[in-house]
């Protein structure tokens, strides 16, 4: 992840930010351009839910911006099945230069898109032509990779330093590094297919270590039961990982799926993942905080997401309707002042 995101002084001379963007959408936009989960090719993925919250947003505040965005100023895509989020105009800003460093960094970073129709989006606008070229060659052959020795993204933030100043440098460089593409692209490239596939099986084996199979759990009575909570664990295992819980944390993913057996939930898996809503939604991405409001949850006896929701919603009519009385001591409704009671006429 880079440590800061260059916005030219030209943004605010534009016309569409000049005459058709509000205060609101200049303020999505340069968000968008720098948050921290933007790339150096301007092709990142990102949840609507993270943007609600990073902007102090609502998610119905994000879903309309999305769809301006979109639709009516035509300056970003975004794919909702692999949440990745393109800029039309990144090229055009922010790919002037090249050099090897960069170019390496680009190349990282196009490998992991998986919509390759945000590739030739963001190409169109790209001027420099040997970039162009890399972003097309993505779009065209998007089975290739490029072997992984190192993280060059990594390596160019914490590495870029005057030795590529010239510009006779940096093309000297862009020249060496497609002579390399062009002679070697047979055997430097290999199938996208095969490294997804590696990923789902290490990815199998990761949820096959954390919970037993049938053969080995004489409690589950019926193969339909095991494939039921193999689906279960499946699904905690990817939101945990989706929403930054900490992939390599394989302890804590443990603990929490302990919960889908020791626990009086009627509807465990459900419970789990709206417990991990609520720590995403407080920013608090720790176990601690998931299994304090399991045990919450259980000390109240509340044993489906049904049960939950109407605790939470008879607590907010709670709160509503309290009434509060004015400052000092309360006098009673019945009580009538009378100045001369007790006195003997």
């Amino acid at each position: 992840m880079a440590k800061y995101r260059m916005v030219r002084t030209d943004f605010w001379k534009s016309p569409i930010v000049l005459e058709q963007m509000t205060p609101k959408d200049r303020y999505f936009y340069l968000y968008l351009l720098t948050n921290p989960h933007t790339t150096q090719i301007g092709i990142y993925r990102i949840t609507k839910k993270q943007m609600a919250f990073d902007l102090g947003f609502s998610i119905e505040s994000v879903h309309s911006l999305m769809e301006r965005f979109e639709g009516h100023h035509q300056l970003i895509r975004y794919n909702p099945k692999t949440r990745e989020l393109a800029i039309k105009n990144w090229g055009k800003e922010n790919l002037q230069k090249g050099g090897k460093p960069v170019m390496d960094c680009i190349i990282s970073e196009l490998k992991e898109v998986e919509d390759h129709l945000l590739i030739q989006y963001v190409a169109e606008s790209i001027h420099k032509e040997e970039i162009r070229r890399l972003y097309e060659a993505f779009y065209h052959q998007k089975g290739m990779l490029i072997d992984e020795e190192k993280d060059p993204c990594q390596e160019l933030d914490e590495t870029m330093s005057p030795r590529y100043a010239t510009d006779v440098q940096e093309e000297e460089a862009e020249k060496d590094l497609f002579i390399e593409l062009d002679d070697t692209f047979s055997t430097r490239f290999t199938i996208r297919g095969q490294k997804e596939k590696q990923k789902e099986k290490e990815k199998q084996k990761q949820q096959q270590d954390l919970y037993p199979s049938i053969e080995n759990n004489p409690d589950i009575v019926s193969p339909s039961q095991s494939h039921q909570k193999t689906d279960d664990v499946k699904e905690i295992i990817e939101f945990w990982d989706a929403n930054g819980f900490g992939f390599t944390n394989i302890n804590a993913k443990q603990q929490l799926l302990s919960w889908l057996d020791d626990s009086r939930f009627l509807q465990p898996k459900e419970m789990i993942i709206k417990a991990m809503n609520i720590a995403c939604a407080n920013n608090k991405r720790r176990l601690s905080y998931i299994t304090g409001i399991l045990k919450n949850w259980e000390n109240e006896s509340l044993l489906t997401v049904e049960e939950v929701d109407s605790y939470d919603e008879i607590q907010k009519q709670s709160k509503a309707s309290t009434v509060s009385f004015p400052a000092g001591r309360a006098i009673p409704s019945e009580f009538v002042f009378d100045p001369t009671a007790g006195e003997v006429e």
